[in-house]
């Protein structure tokens, strides 16, 4: 494990442990930060694009883009 990775284990650790009140206060404060937030959004983002490219009857990006190349 890299000492960044160690690093964020040690946090998540803190985190989990806390009470769910605090847990609420905590995510509260990292919303307040623009940055932040904006990274917990393309993150959500991505994975919800992930997921729904990965459903059944949906098309795929690839195909997607070979389409519009004709």
């Amino acid at each position: 494990m890299s000492p960044v990775e160690a690093a964020a284990e040690v946090f998540w650790t803190a985190f989990k442990s806390l009470p769910k009140g605090a847990q609420g206060e905590f995510l509260d404060r990292l919303m307040v930060d623009r940055r932040v937030r904006h990274e917990l959004e393309d993150r959500l983002d991505n994975a919800a694009v992930d997921r729904a490219l990965k459903e059944r009857g949906r098309v795929s990006w690839q195909a997607l883009k070979k389409g519009l190349k004709s």
